[in-house]
């Protein structure tokens, strides 16, 4: 008989994935009524906290970006002794921060895809000093949100111009040839490598929700021994940031470098476009399922 446990899940937030949230949120809630748990919906927001008021065994966050996944929610959730999905406050603050979860790689000899990092006070001669092609990311933002792929000096210059007035800092990285690649982390899991091709050459945000020919490849274009390197380099990637019960480490099989991590998302989507799901699914782990082990894992950390 499965015990009624109570479940908050904890949808929308403040960041820009808001949107993402909210369904993703939707889906995490009816999967746990199906699963025979009392759920409590909520959406949340910094000075918004009556959520966690609320009697509840396990919070269960799916939330993205700031607040909810950068470690904010965590040691909130931590000071009031609550039971929660998802890493702790300094893992997540870690891997939201793109120029500190490189670093931490590089130090743990994990391979990366070359960097720099651009404020408002940087040298503007260290872009011509790096180059084109290159990605410009802002350091806290997830779901490709104010990226720019840039192929010449010119463009770089713009799109770091632009991106720093809106950001503060950024990271520029060089723009890798090869197939992109997702690996999904369950407990200690790496589930199935996944190729993503976008239709649009680049994977951005309406790729990752709103359009329908996006291909998600689970026989990617990579031999055997890179297959398997993949998924080992992810469970390092998620150990060496201290990650726990979840995460999707998005890396590129560079034609001239090898792999390559690019980042690892601590709370990865539930909507019907996320990967981790389908991932799961992949192994055999249907989506109610899914949450269950989270919910369960969750459990395990929960004070006698």
């Amino acid at each position: 008989m499965t015990t009624a446990w109570r479940v908050t899940v904890l949808r929308g937030g403040p960041s820009a994935e808001r949107e993402v949230s909210l369904a993703g949120g939707a889906a995490v809630a009816a999967a746990c009524r199906r699963l025979g748990y009392q759920v409590t919906e909520a959406d949340i927001l910094p000075d918004q906290l009556r959520a966690l008021e609320e009697p509840a065994d396990v919070i269960f966050p799916v939330l993205h970006g700031e607040f909810g996944e950068d470690g904010q929610l965590q040691a909130i959730l931590e000071s009031r002794g609550l039971c929660y999905v998802g890493s702790g406050p300094e893992a997540s603050r870690l891997a939201m921060d793109k120029l500190a979860s490189k670093q931490r790689w590089e130090a743990a000899g994990l391979p990366t895809a070359p960097w720099i990092r651009v404020d408002a006070h940087s040298d503007p001669a260290q872009l011509d000093r790096f180059g084109a092609p290159a990605v410009v990311k802002p350091v806290r933002e997830g779901s490709s949100i104010g990226v720019a792929i840039c192929d010449s000096i010119e463009a770089l210059r713009n799109g770091v111009r632009q991106a720093v007035a809106r950001h503060g800092q950024v990271l520029v990285e060089r723009r890798l040839d090869g197939p992109e690649l997702t690996v999904g982390i369950l407990e200690h899991q790496a589930l199935p490598v996944i190729e993503i091709r976008s239709a649009l050459g680049f994977y951005d945000f309406r790729a990752k929700y709103h359009r329908d020919d996006t291909q998600y490849l689970f026989e990617p274009d990579i031999d055997a021994a890179t297959y398997q390197q993949a998924q080992s380099v992810a469970l390092e990637a998620f150990r060496s940031l201290g990650c726990r019960h979840l995460g999707r480490v998005d890396m590129i099989a560079d034609r001239r470098r090898g792999l390559q991590l690019l980042e690892i998302n601590t709370l990865p989507g539930f909507t019907d476009h996320s990967l981790l799901p389908k991932a799961a699914a992949r192994v055999g782990i249907d989506f109610d399922h899914l949450v269950e082990r989270l919910v369960h894992a969750a459990l395990k950390r929960r004070p006698r």
